[in-house]
């Protein structure tokens, strides 16, 4: 089996023998003990169409602008969080921000904006950014969780997480 890492020089491509083993080695370990564990038949896969990550993208780089003109593309990112919907008897935080209930307990991906900042050493950071936050009117480029002691007037924050789980969803298509 072919499994050699990234080729830089081109950037998004990797051996199917890789992708394979990556994707073998979570579903053999991790997901196994998530499902044994916790007794569930938990997601090992999450789909979102192109039109609403180009669109989350694009909101990143159009409020990253009015908060910090100077920032370039390469400043920018995404981080991917490993997260979990709430139990079935806790659904209600769901009431904002519609899911299926069958999505219930099963893992997900929540996507958050960074934003590269020098730290008080001088070293790059990809912070995760939050544009909607701020503070004496100057915008704040973390989010609430890092700027501990701050007060904000309310939580709402640039992040994308509407995805198509499998399971629940069928597997069709997949070919990992």
């Amino acid at each position: 089996m072919n499994t050699e890492s990234n080729n830089p020089l081109q950037p998004g491509i990797m051996s199917n023998g890789l992708i394979q083993a990556l994707i073998d080695n979570y579903r053999q370990n991790h997901l196994n003990a998530i499902n044994t564990n916790l007794g569930i038949d938990d997601a090992h896969s999450i789909w979102f169409d192109l039109p609403k990550l180009k669109s989350f993208i694009a909101k990143i780089e159009e409020e990253a602008a009015k908060v910090d003109p100077s920032a370039s593309e390469e400043d920018l990112g995404i981080r991917f969080y490993y997260a979990t919907y709430p139990k079935q008897e806790n659904w209600s935080i769901m009431d904002s921000h519609p899911v299926p209930a069958e999505y219930a307990g099963k893992h997900t991906l929540v996507l958050i904006p960074t934003l590269k900042k020098a730290d008080e050493t001088g070293e790059l950071i990809d912070y995760d950014f939050n544009p909607f936050q701020n503070t004496d009117s100057k915008p704040l480029a973390l989010n609430t969780h890092s700027a501990k002691g701050i007060e904000q007037d309310d939580d709402t924050g640039l992040g994308e997480n509407n995805g198509i789980l499998v399971p629940p969803k069928t597997p069709l298509g997949e070919s990992f």
